[in-house]
């Protein structure tokens, strides 16, 4: 083999190590962000920023379909419940949506549609794309028995009692046809709860003068609405609804066309959009999205896009589904906003990892229906870039109608006197000088006692996404932190009620709840612990990857930076990330104080009914029973999450495929197994198991 030949397979090789890591980086992220948008309701990301990621991961996984896997968001509808509510399972799943930006998206949907003999001017329904919550609302003989919102798809959140209190959803519906009028036994109707703009206006009104927290839209004020623990305070938010969708009629409906479905919902007292048009032939689905998007601020209530499905409900039993999306509907997104503003200044805040992010404070400005007062920056070398300067005059814009970003300046209108933004050299919290780190655009405030630091630091620590502290949010982090009561995450557990009664706030119940929600949050399993440690880079893929390949947090803090760079989701700048991390006197320092409170340091079901032994970082099973053999796993399972199988797998020396291919040794196929992979084993006679043979196969190495 020549040099040259060599330089190029090695030049292969850094690419396809690139991709791979760029797909974990981008599933983490991905996977973060929904977490805020779904379950938080607090999203960081513009709508257009979340769908160029998942754009470019397309993009990779179509070129290394070999690393595509079951979790990948590509595959995945929403996110999982969030916990404060009890889990519901839908009968039939909610399926997410493709999404077209543009007529020659629309026109290649149209075309993938001919690949299935839907050709000629066929008739779609277009319905206003509701910028609100999908729920679903499920009748029996008539009477409302329960909701939930469309969670993961699969599982939604039980929020039955709050969605009764909004007043456009029929409590008992009348059912009566010529041709039956018996009241039909299940009824179930999806649609989107969504919050008129005045009542939105008017809830931002009463939360500013409470000085409560401002919602950035109307969508956010919807989800976090319907979301309260208190049914009464959703009642109070003025919540309204509109149907979509028949998901269910038992006995069957004999409908043939969609828009027949609808008419008979609305005749039921659902309230069903008057916007919804049927039309013939893609043009004038087309035109029926522009016309929408030029009229979308006349509505009362905001709108992102049209959804547009083929109405003949034959043909759209005959194109099914995709892993996520019926191949019969898609949403025309529309075009982001932007509107021209005054940059009153530049301020930098830091974060809970030190990074001091740059932010603009701007003349307020009405942007996609909402009013815009600051934008993000996200660092030091896009104000350079931009040029950005206190006193431009910039063009904002609301991507997706969520958080909003600076364009560009009108340099025709800078100010004479105009100086260059000079980026400060010290913390503005602390004083401390401010650290760039090489080969970055990051920079960071290295000062670990810094009072902002710390603030987010232990606020992140009790958040939802890691220990789930209720009743210790920022603002009463920062109350505590001032008293001097909290230095660390670590002395939350060394709070008690004597130190909290007669503060400003805090009565003997609400002190009572909040030592109840620290005292249940050691508990939490380790993989959450990891996510509160806010360690630079780790999110919650990576800390679940390594929450579930060593089992508890000793073991974890004693591999080497090229094992934990080995494992899948997590790579070699998590790996270097931890390991400077757990190799710092005052992490450490930290870690011994949450032992000592108590804290859990385990991750539950890790390798489950077998003793795994830890040589250096690597996992070995007292016996490698699943060698050299590739397994499927697919579906959901009593006794274990889909990772923990998967690590069950690896810990015995096997594989875990993403696809069923001739190599695969048998699929394990769970509750609501993917129909590709089954059909692809039953095509190529690969056996398939379930879970009472699987805890065999674990255990022998056969079932």
């Amino acid at each position: 083999m020549n040099r040259s030949t060599q330089r190029h397979i090695d030049k292969s090789r850094e690419l396809q190590d690139e991709e791979a890591e760029r797909i974990a980086e981008l599933i983490s992220l991905i996977e973060y962000h929904n977490r805020l948008y779904y379950t938080m309701d607090n999203p960081q990301i513009t709508d257009a920023e979340f769908d160029e990621l998942v754009a470019e991961l397309k993009v990779l996984e179509a070129k290394r379909p070999e690393l595509v896997t079951e979790s990948s968001p590509t595959q995945k509808v929403g996110f999982s419940p969030a916990s404060q509510f009890s889990p519901l399972r839908h009968s039939k799943a909610m399926m997410s949506l493709d999404n077209a930006f543009s007529f020659d998206e629309l026109l290649d949907w149209a075309r993938r549609l001919e690949r299935y003999q839907v050709m000629g001017d066929v008739s779609f329904v277009c319905e206003p794309k509701i910028d609100g919550l999908a729920v679903s609302l499920k009748y029996v003989e008539g009477a409302y028995v329960q909701a939930a919102t469309r969670g993961d798809g699969i599982v939604g959140e039980n929020v039955t009692l709050n969605v009764s209190t909004i007043s456009a959803i029929p409590k008992l519906i009348h059912f009566e046809t010529e041709a039956n009028s018996k009241m039909p036994k299940l009824l179930e109707v999806r649609g989107e709860v969504y919050m008129p703009i005045n009542a939105f206006l008017e809830l931002n009104k009463r939360q500013q003068e409470a000085g409560l927290r401002v919602f950035a839209n109307p969508r956010n004020a919807a989800a976090g609405s319907l979301r309260q623990k208190d049914p009464k305070i959703t009642a109070s938010r003025e919540l309204s609804f509109w149907a979509y969708q028949l998901g269910d009629l038992q006995p069957a409906p004999a409908f043939t066309k969609h828009s027949e479905s609808l008419e008979f919902i609305a005749s039921l007292g659902f309230p069903v959009s008057p916007e919804v048009r049927v039309v013939r032939g893609i043009d004038e689905v087309y035109e029926f999205c522009r016309t929408s998007q030029d009229l979308r601020h006349d509505l009362g209530y905001e709108i992102d896009g049209v959804v547009v499905k083929v109405d003949d409900l034959q043909i759209q039993q005959r194109l099914g589904f995709t892993a996520r999306a019926p191949r019969w509907a898609i949403a025309y997104k529309f075009p982001p906003e932007q509107r021209s503003t005054k940059l009153r200044d530049i301020k930098v805040s830091i974060g809970k990892s030190g990074r001091a992010t740059p932010f603009a404070v701007l003349e307020p400005v009405v942007v996609g229906g909402s009013t815009v007062q600051m934008a993000t920056l996200h660092n030091q070398d896009q104000v350079v870039l931009k040029d950005l300067r206190p006193g431009d005059t910039v063009v904002v814009q609301k991507a997706g109608d969520v958080i909003p970003e600076i364009l560009y300046p009108i340099l025709d209108l800078r100010p004479p006197n105009s100086k260059p933004f000079t980026f400060p050299t010290h913390c503005p919290d602390c004083g401390e000088a401010l650290t760039r780190l090489a080969g970055t655009s990051d920079t960071y405030c290295t000062n670990l006692n810094c009072p902002a630091r710390r603030v987010q630091r232990i606020t992140h620590f009790a958040s939802r996404v890691a220990m789930d502290i209720e009743g210790l949010g920022e603002a009463t982090v920062t109350l505590f932190c001032s008293l001097g009561l909290l230095n660390d995450p670590g002395d939350i557990y060394s709070l008690k009620p004597e130190m909290l009664v007669g503060l400003e706030g805090f009565a003997e119940l609400s002190v009572a709840n909040l030592m109840t929600a620290i005292e249940e949050s050691k508990s939490q399993p380790l993989s959450r612990l990891l996510i509160g440690l806010a360690i630079h880079h780790l999110g919650e893929v990576g800390a679940l990857a390594l929450a579930g390949a060593f089992g508890d947090l000793p073991s974890l803090m004693k591999a080497s930076e090229s094992d934990l760079a080995a494992l899948d989701g997590v790579g070699p700048k998590i790996a270097q990330s931890v390991v400077e991390f757990f190799a710092s006197r005052a992490n450490r320092a930290l870690i011994e104080k949450l032992a000592f409170a108590g804290v859990n340091f385990t991750e539950p079901g890790y390798a489950p009914g077998v003793v795994v032994h830890k040589i250096g970082t690597s996992q070995k099973t007292d016996e490698q029973v699943l060698a050299k053999k590739t397994i499927v796993v697919t579906g959901t399972f009593e006794k274990w999450s889909r990772a923990e199988a998967k690590a069950a797998i690896r810990a015995r020396g096997g594989k875990v495929g993403a696809t069923v291919s001739a190599k695969t040794f048998c699929v394990v196929a769970g509750k609501n197994s993917g129909a590709s992979k089954l059909a692809g084993a039953q095509k190529l006679g690969i056996p398939v198991i379930d879970e009472t043979a699987f805890a065999k196969l674990l255990e022998n190495g056969i079932w």
